[in-house]
């Protein structure tokens, strides 16, 4: 329980772990009657939190010998309720939100599940899109043999050594549309979007990972939950080339500064440039343009955002074809 992923500072994550140990010994003395884990998900698996970020995760937990399988699940229940508790509370430090929404059956699923419910699960019931993002999967805190065990369960799921088939591949591109329509905006600009919009972070994003469904078995250099390692790591297999690695790679680093600069700026979450004179001349500042120079950054990033599209035309929506 002392290792917090660095989402959180030293000293909150060492406040953290020694209340969760008093609710522990005040339920079950010394230990827990499961072994726990918890796997990063999202930005959070792939050690890309940004500021005001929240954190994507999936819990797990195995019942120790001779423990009730329902005590097991209550003490899990007991621990994950507690510590998003208190990642919640204000303190020096922002609050962390825990979101556990890309666990099986989503919202109306089980919050923790045992790793044998999790292999059942993934057996009979397994989608693209959970192969999907279980390429961001890394476990982050607690029982690391139960944490590596998780792994070794999913790893045939996200590296499937047939790769993908045409009609998964389709259903990839169906699933980013239909995210993009459903999330966009409504009035806002997608080609200043730095998540959705072309060439921002899902376009980068969901190509380097399709890279990694289709060769993920092959090619071990693409097995990591890091966007920017994964991309080196085609470049290397000779699945992109440098030119368009290192475009797309432009993109990705620029997007995210873009995103980081306007949580400071504006005080909350956001992916959009401001509209306001001052905040749009700030986020230029932390860009490294001076007074004047706004209409400059944005040409900028327009620019970066249209040569990392035209890439992931021909890499993502094209992949059938190479």
């Amino acid at each position: 329980m002392d290792r917090i992923g660095g989402a959180v500072s030293d000293l909150t994550a060492a406040t953290l772990a020694g209340t969760l140990r008093a609710v522990v010994r005040e339920g079950w003395g010394d230990s827990l009657p499961t072994r726990f884990a918890i796997i990063g998900m999202g930005r959070f698996g792939g050690h890309e939190l940004g500021y005001g970020s929240d954190a994507d995760v999936l819990f797990v937990h195995e019942p120790r010998d001779g423990v009730d399988e329902h005590e097991a699940g209550q003490a899990a229940n007991k621990v994950v309720s507690e510590m998003r508790r208190l990642l919640q509370i204000s303190s020096a430090d922002p609050p962390l939100l825990i979101d556990a929404d890309l666990r099986p059956e989503g919202k109306s699923g089980p919050l923790v599940r045992t790793l044998n419910s999790y292999a059942a699960y993934y057996r009979r019931w397994s989608l693209t899109w959970e192969s999907h993002a279980l390429l961001r999967a890394e476990p982050v805190a607690g029982d690391e043999d139960l944490g590596r065990r998780f792994i070794e369960l999913i790893d045939p799921l996200r590296y499937r050594a047939d790769g993908l088939d045409e009609e998964a591949v389709r259903e990839i591109r169906r699933l980013k549309a239909r995210m993009e329509s459903e999330r966009l905006p409504r009035g806002a600009d997608p080609k200043l979007h730095a998540k959705l919009g072309p060439g921002g972070l899902s376009d980068v994003e969901w190509t380097v990972q399709l890279l990694q469904l289709r060769h993920g078995s092959a090619e071990p250099g693409l097995r990591t939950t890091r966007t920017r390692e994964a991309l080196a790591a085609a470049r290397t297999a000779g699945l992109i080339t440098e030119e368009d690695a290192a475009t797309l790679d432009e993109a990705w680093v620029l997007a995210t500064r873009v995103r980081n600069a306007v949580m400071l700026v504006r005080g909350r979450a956001g992916d959009t440039f401001p509209t306001e004179p001052r905040e749009l001349a700030a986020v230029g500042r932390y860009l490294g343009y001076g007074p004047g120079h706004a209409g400059d950054m944005l040409d900028a990033y327009r620019r970066t955002a249209r040569r990392a599209r035209g890439v992931v035309e021909e890499l993502f929506y094209g992949v059938a074809e190479r």
